[in-house]
């Protein structure tokens, strides 16, 4: 496993990037963080992976949980506007936002 650290001024540098102002606490406390999830994407490099396939999802069997698309009749405009505030003629009255 390589060691990659990353140093208090690489933190100072994307914290400026990222227009982030930290403190010295902070800087020590995400420099610990960043190296140790470095070190952890070390340990998964070493996985060997050469016979295992590609997935797209952890279970084997996944399949369209979506009812099919049946064609029906749609409400007519009076069912639609019957409980409506206001209407107008077969459309439903809205107070004007835009001038």
């Amino acid at each position: 496993m390589t060691n990659k650290k990353i140093t208090e001024d690489v933190v100072r540098y994307v914290a400026r990037l990222s227009r982030l102002n930290l403190d010295n606490k902070d800087v020590i406390k995400f420099q610990s963080q960043l190296s140790s999830i470095l070190d952890y994407i070390s340990q998964l490099n070493e996985v060997d992976t050469e016979n295992t396939l590609p997935t797209t999802h952890v279970l084997p069997s996944m399949k369209n949980v979506f009812r099919d698309d049946i064609e029906e009749d749609s409400l007519s405009s009076e069912e639609a506007l019957k409980n409506a505030p206001a209407k107008k003629g077969n459309f439903f009255k809205v107070p004007k936002v835009i001038e």
